[in-house]
């Protein structure tokens, strides 16, 4: 039996096994079921019988998002034992979760390890998150999240990149190597790493009215340009498993999109792992009214190219069914079956399918994680405004530290949270007061409005916690309005009243409109919600011992009313659109974010100035730390076809370099842009690179000045 030949390839033991599998064993592999406690018994019968393709551990379809109890190493364990010893062909089961940004460790939101621009730092995060997934027995991760988000009232905004194709694709792959590592020269996944799914493909982020779960309108010129490369990024660095959205696409839902899954991520983009449906998404085709019962929704999707049912078992209740009848091809059905037991083999299951008892959670060096996720929060913190009050002072004597997050734990985390307690991380309050022995650190801990006033009238600074709830973003939480919640523009207004030297520190996981804070306050930090040592991070940049320079991910609006509004739309007929009652520039540009020190950028060379189609060019500057610290910038590099056959971006994205420099340092920084980067999706439903004209801008956001230009042949 090949199959259980550890020296055969990955491709002969699949092919073996799958010889010898009965038709409903082959359906047992397209289903992924929750086990709850009152089914049990129900469900380990079923495993031996004809196994089972996957178990998700989650007993609600916002896992990770509520408070719950997940399986333990034992459980896994005994599950996988009657798979693995009382089914017919002993195949293992596959586990997954939803560990999006953390397991035990938790990391800055996604959206904030965006801010950072560093792709070898998500690449670390999710390694450590991988360690500790893998040592509690799971082996997949429903993350990285890449949708595109515009409409900062969506409340997944919080798990993915932001706004821009460029930045989303680097991230996505970077977030995909760290889970899953590179293979061993057998093609085996390496021990501590777990399999990784690329969602929600595609078009989730621009469901309307940034409600989830909603229809989304996207041309397939929009689709491919903006929407699509994040996906494509994650294919080419072999991401395993890809899960579908929830919503319909132009008419057509997600989950029953030939098009989409079949034409474009298999064939197109030649994806070889296998496509999940995201929770009971397949049995919600019926709620889309675009087939009539059960079984059809079962011949749409997996025709369509869904590989995996998650949750809803259309598949368990009539795959067979429609294979013998012949609705469903044998081959459909083999191909989703390789693809599965593909993953499986890849992962290693037939060879080590337990858990090691011996390396669990408490033998990783937790003490490096908890660094790690220490380093990574307060440089994805960005600094939108400061007048000279930050860093604060150490001898500062009396500091006052108030509002609705001084005392707050639990929002730290953000929306997604698995093997951590929510009274596990510090708060802002207390991180202050350890690294300010000497001062004297008031407080409200009771919240109440009149308490905060006065201790912001004795105090010589006032450190003003504000933000959102990690309960009010994240999937479901979705907000018509993006003010800060009800109360905290009037403490705020409040507090700017007394004269005090004021610091808003921001907690949240979307764009908030701080349009009547910005103009009043001293300094305004962006903190998202950073994760397990989030408060410490905090600290670390409000007393300098982090220099600031994370940049914004996303466009910040003044409001609601200028939704969406992103740095790269298409030029337009007429110049400057524009509202009545409020400017049409974001109150923050993509991009966007000071520092404690000054960086100039200078010496731009575009070398050479004419290129044939399949040349270079190289984009150079020299950049400059001109302040008095040590500090980081994020040097960025957009570019503009001038003329074009379909209307174009303004400006796009095409390279970005953090660099550290000592005070006095200055650091050459080149860029190279080839095909890949001057091509767009175009007339024709075809990749083209027009000749012509290019711009390019180098500085440090979405609205640098520094400019160029070269032409293609």
């Amino acid at each position: 039996m090949k199959y259980k030949d550890p020296n055969c390839s990955v491709g002969e033991r699949v092919e073996d096994l799958l010889a010898r599998m009965t038709l409903e064993e082959k359906v047992a592999q397209c289903v992924q079921i929750y086990i709850p406690p009152e089914g049990r018994e129900e469900i380990l019968a079923r495993i031996r019988k004809t196994g089972l393709g996957s178990r998700i551990l989650s007993a609600v379809p916002l896992g990770g998002s509520v408070t719950q109890r997940t399986a333990g190493i034992a459980d896994l364990n005994e599950v996988q034992r009657i798979a693995v010893e009382e089914s017919r062909l002993g195949i293992p089961i596959l586990s997954g979760m939803d560990v999006i940004h953390g397991q035990h460790t938790v990391f800055p939101i996604p959206l904030a390890m965006a801010a950072a621009f560093d792709p070898a730092a998500l690449e670390q995060a999710s390694a450590i998150a991988a360690a500790e997934t893998a040592s509690m027995g799971i082996h997949w991760t429903f993350a990285p999240m890449m949708d595109i988000a515009r409409d900062p009232r969506w409340g997944r905004i919080i798990e993915g990149y932001g706004e821009d194709p460029y930045l989303g694709a680097q991230m996505a792959a970077a977030a995909v190597r760290g889970f899953q590592g590179e293979l061993d020269e057998k093609g085996y996944a390496r021990p501590g790493r777990v399999l990784a799914c690329a969602k929600h493909y595609v078009g989730y982020g621009a469901a309307e009215g940034g409600r989830d779960y909603n229809t989304g309108e996207i041309t397939d010129h929009t689709l491919r340009n903006i929407y699509l490369p994040p996906f494509k990024a994650a294919v080419q660095a072999g991401v395993g498993t890809v899960m579908s959205a929830f919503h319909d696409l132009n008419g057509e839902p997600a989950s029953g999109s030939r098009y989409l899954l079949t034409d474009i991520l298999k064939d197109e983009f030649g994806f070889e792992g296998f496509i999940v449906s995201d929770w009971a998404s397949v049995g919600e085709l019926v709620n889309h009214r675009v087939v009539a019962g059960e079984r059809d929704a079962a011949a749409l999707a997996f025709d369509a190219g869904f590989d995996m049912e998650m949750i809803s078992e259309c598949y368990t209740h009539h795959l067979a069914e429609l294979v013998q009848a012949g609705e469903i091809s044998a081959q459909r059905l083999d191909d989703a079956v390789r693809r599965v037991l593909a993953v499986k083999f890849r992962l290693g299951l037939f060879d080590h399918p337990y858990a090691d008892t011996d390396r669990q959670l408490e033998q990783l060096p937790l003490d490096e994680y908890r660094a790690a996720s220490r380093r990574a929060a307060a440089r994805g913190m960005v600094l939108l405004k400061n007048n000279g009050l930050l860093p604060l002072k150490p001898d500062a004597r009396r500091v006052a530290v108030i509002g609705p997050y001084a005392h707050e734990r639990r929002t730290m985390l953000g929306s997604w949270v698995n093997d951590i307690l929510a009274d596990e991380p510090g708060t802002l309050a207390d991180a202050l007061r350890a690294a300010l022995p000497e001062a004297q650190i008031l407080t409200a801990p009771s919240g109440l409005y009149d308490e905060m006033l006065m201790a912001a009238a004795e105090a010589d600074v006032v450190v003003l916690a504000l933000g959102e709830s990690h309960a009010r973003n994240g999937e479901y939480n979705c907000v018509a309005s993006i003010e800060l919640p009800a109360g905290q523009q009037a403490l705020f207004d409040a507090l700017a009243g007394l004269g005090k030297p004021l610091a808003v520190v921001v907690y949240t996981g979307r764009p908030v409109a701080l349009t009547r804070i910005a103009p009043q306050a001293d300094a305004l930090l962006l903190a998202w919600h950073p994760g397990s040592l989030g408060a410490e991070a905090t600290v670390d940049v409000l007393l300098g011992a982090v220099n600031p320079g994370g940049k914004l991910p996303v466009s910040f609006p003044r409001g609601e009313g200028q939704i969406p509004v992103h740095y790269n739309h298409n030029s337009t007929g007429r110049f400057n659109p524009r509202y009545h009652d409020m400017p049409v520039t974001p109150l923050f540009p993509f991009g966007f974010g000071l520092s404690y020190t000054r960086f100039a950028i200078d010496g731009l060379e575009v070398q050479p100035q004419a290129v044939q189609p399949g040349g270079r060019v190289r984009v150079s500057v020299t950049v400059t730390n001109i302040g008095e610290r040590d500090g980081e910038e994020v040097v960025q590099c957009y570019l503009q076809d001038c003329v074009s056959r379909l209307t174009r971006p303004v400006r796009e994205l095409k390279g970005f370099e953090r660099v550290a420099l000592q005070a006095g340092e200055s650091r050459r920084v080149s860029f190279e842009l080839g095909a890949e980067e001057l091509s767009y999706y175009g007339p024709g439903g075809r990749w083209v690179l027009e000749p012509g004209e290019f711009k390019v801008w180098v500085g440090s956001d979405s609205n640098a000045s520094l400019e160029g230009s070269f032409r293609v042949a």
